[in-house]
């Protein structure tokens, strides 16, 4: 044999290996190579990231990670999160000349410099860890073998009081390359800062570009940001353009690497929250999970491309799509941000919003801010256009008496399976499933571990039916507050298409 045939089977072997789909198979009479429809097989390795929770030194932040058990994965992996603080060379040579210095952002991650903040259990139980303060770093995470499949880390953080206060919650996300916000603002009594976390080895290079109810807002400050290699930045958004704008839609392109994105929007009446990213652009929007005692709920829309978008609303309630009074419809203007004041839309019952074009197919991006509460008790929450659960979704720090899960089914009917897992402390899983009709949306009662001891997770699975739309409330233990937070789940990705196939060696050889 020939040494590049010899180093062409070495390297189809280790294929096989390392991915656990190619099937190397002696070459057949026919000379052919043949495939097999797609296999479903879990992932082997995930990545995360966590921004900055808070700069409020009364901020209290807990980290809450979770790998729901999968068939067919590993028997063994690792889950790990770091601190997102890249150092320059001489910090580094300082540190190494002082010895045991210790690194200030290092040691708010954990109890004691440079440990993890929590340190993530075996799949199927959840674990948890706590930090406080305004210094505590953003985090970055990688999962490996059996703890990768739907790994999930949730951040919390309540601030008792200033510019934002109340209960601030995301699942840590995974890189991307692009991200839409729709629902910032630049307006006064608002400070919204982007974050953006950059996990890999090399610099990452970003444009962010803001969208007001007239189109773009001039800034070239935004154009070519540098984030350094394993770090975070976050920027104000007032700095990027200094016209005011109650409703702002961001875009962040990455140019070279790949990001973290969020934005923490904070409000001095109506306390804050995160804006995680909206779903990707597309003509039909569900934004899951509208909370029944919401006060106040404002849609916000943007259309990227170069048309304009006419959409029909709808409310999805226990009983079905309503049409609500006086907004029946929402024209979107290209490349201009809209904001439609929905008021008490659910008056007292779950809700979803069902975005769908009155004629055109026009993509959109969409997400409400929603409050809860009146008059200096007010606090505020996001929930952007969310994709669906499809095969897994996974939340995890849940509460018994501070959860709510709202399901919907904004087509055909959908039966789901709710799984909740042992607690961080004690108790053991128990599932129910929910049959929702199509048109519907449904707070349902969500299993609860035996014998909880601790917080736990949930994954919702789709068993049968027509797509199915999550999302989970979860309030602040002051039942004399109104403080919450909102968390859409999408499929946690846990499970990856792969194409089977034989592999005709003959090919090698010739």
């Amino acid at each position: 044999m020939k040494r590049t045939t010899l180093s062409l089977f070495a390297g189809a072997t280790a294929l096989a290996a390392v991915t656990g789909f190619a099937a190397v198979s002696a070459p057949g009479d026919s000379g052919a190579a043949t495939t097999e429809p797609a296999a479903t097989l879990p992932v082997e390795r995930t990545g995360l990231l966590c921004p900055a929770p808070s700069n409020s030194d009364l901020a209290e932040t807990s980290y809450t990670s979770f790998t729901p058990v999968t068939k067919g994965a590993d028997e063994k992996g690792t889950a790990a999160l770091e601190a997102a603080t890249a150092e320059s060379e001489g910090e580094k040579d300082d540190k190494g000349d002082k010895g045991e210095e210790k690194d200030n952002k290092g040691e708010k991650s954990g109890d004691k410099a440079g440990e993890p903040v929590v340190q993530p259990k075996e799949p199927g139980t959840p674990a948890t860890g706590k930090t406080s303060g305004g210094d505590a770093p953003a985090l970055i995470g990688t999962a490996a073998g059996s703890h990768a499949p739907g790994w999930t880390v949730q951040q919390t953080t309540e601030v008792a009081a200033g510019t934002g206060r109340g209960l601030l919650g995301l699942n840590c996300t995974a890189p991307d390359t692009e991200f839409w916000f729709p629902g910032a603002s630049t307006a006064t009594g608002r400070t919204d800062y982007v974050h953006l976390t950059n996990p890999d080895d090399s610099a990452a290079v970003v444009d962010i570009e803001l969208y007001g109810k007239d189109g773009a807002l001039k800034s070239t400050v935004g154009e070519g940001i540098t984030v350094p290699p394993n770090s975070s930045e976050s920027l104000l958004l007032s700095t990027l353009s200094d016209v005011e704008e109650t409703d702002v839609t961001v875009h962040v392109g990455v140019r070279s690497g790949r990001l973290g994105a969020a934005v923490q929007a904070l409000d001095d009446r109506t306390g804050g929250d995160w804006l995680t990213a909206a779903a990707d652009p597309a003509s039909d929007l569900v934004l899951p999970g509208i909370p029944e005692d919401a006060t106040s709920v404002r849609l916000v829309l943007f259309t990227p491309g170069g048309s304009d978008a006419d959409l029909k609303v709808r409310l999805a309630s226990p009983s079905g799509l309503i049409t609500p009074a006086g907004h029946e419809t929402v024209h979107v203007k290209a490349g201009m941000t809209t904001g439609v004041d929905l008021g008490e839309i659910t008056r007292g019952e779950a809700g979803s919003l069902v975005l769908t074009p009155t004629s055109g197919a026009v993509p959109v991006v969409a997400a409400v801010r929603v409050v809860r509460g009146k008059g200096g008790e007010q606090e505020s929450a996001f929930i952007p256009a969310s994709d669906p659960v499809a095969a897994r979704a996974t939340s995890a720090d849940n509460r018994a008496k501070s959860t709510t899960l709202s399901v919907t089914a904004p087509d055909r009917t959908a039966k789901v399976k709710v799984t909740a897992s042992a607690g961080t402390e004690g108790g053991t899983t128990a599932t129910k499933t929910f049959t929702i009709k199509g048109g519907t949306t449904q707070n349902v009662e969500a299993p609860v571990p035996a014998g909880l001891e601790g917080t736990y997770a949930l994954t919702v699975e789709t068993v049968s039916g027509g797509p199915a739309y999550a999302s989970r409330t979860l309030t602040g233990e002051d039942d004399d507050v109104a403080s919450f937070t909102v968390q859409t789940l999408p499929d946690d990705r846990g499970m990856v298409s792969v194409p089977k196939a034989e592999e005709d060696l003959s090919v090698l050889q010739k």
